[in-house]
């Protein structure tokens, strides 16, 4: 994995959510294009590379953010691993196996977020519904997952990336 790679990508696409998603809000709740980097870096690259994508990627992202430093670098660590731990031995010949992993990798993000957050005196469950945040992540982020592939492979994790009809294209 290219370090300097990988901190264009992640910076391009912390410029990408501050800047232009951000504006996008659907019953106050936001796409995350971080988390996303985070799910599809677990899949595609195992659990260790996923944690790490996920520690940079939520580290980036907690700069910008009022929350406690660490706390989204926390919880994208934990969620890249656990994507690339659970996806490890998946099978990924079925088209819609990607499409899932995404969709279900990212409402579980945002969920864990929710739960650490409120753990740590976070107002997590305050503002926009619980449900809404997690409907608008995960259908954001299975749209945009085969452009994050892409990048991703530019950084290039693993020669053999993702040999799957979802991320080929």
């Amino acid at each position: 994995m290219n370090p300097y790679r990988l901190g264009i990508v992640v910076f391009t696409t912390l410029l990408l959510q501050v800047s232009l998603f951000s504006q996008f809000s659907f019953d106050g709740a936001r796409p995350d294009l971080m988390l996303l980097i985070t799910v599809v870096g677990g899949f595609v690259a195992g659990a260790e590379r996923g944690a790490v994508i996920g520690f940079v990627s939520g580290l980036a992202f907690d700069l910008v953010l009022s929350t406690p430093l660490g706390l989204t670098a926390l919880v994208f660590t934990l969620v890249g691993y656990s994507v690339g731990a659970a996806t490890a031995s998946v099978v990924r010949s079925a088209p819609w196996i990607g499409p899932m992993v995404v969709m279900v990798g990212s409402a579980a993000g945002v969920l864990a977020h929710a739960v650490v957050a409120e753990v740590l005196g976070q107002a997590a469950f305050s503002g926009a519904p619980l449900t809404a945040i997690v409907v608008v992540v995960a259908a954001v982020n299975t749209v945009l997952a085969p452009v994050v592939v892409r990048a991703l492979r530019w950084v290039r994790l693993d020669e053999t990336d993702a040999r799957h009809p979802y991320f080929s294209r």
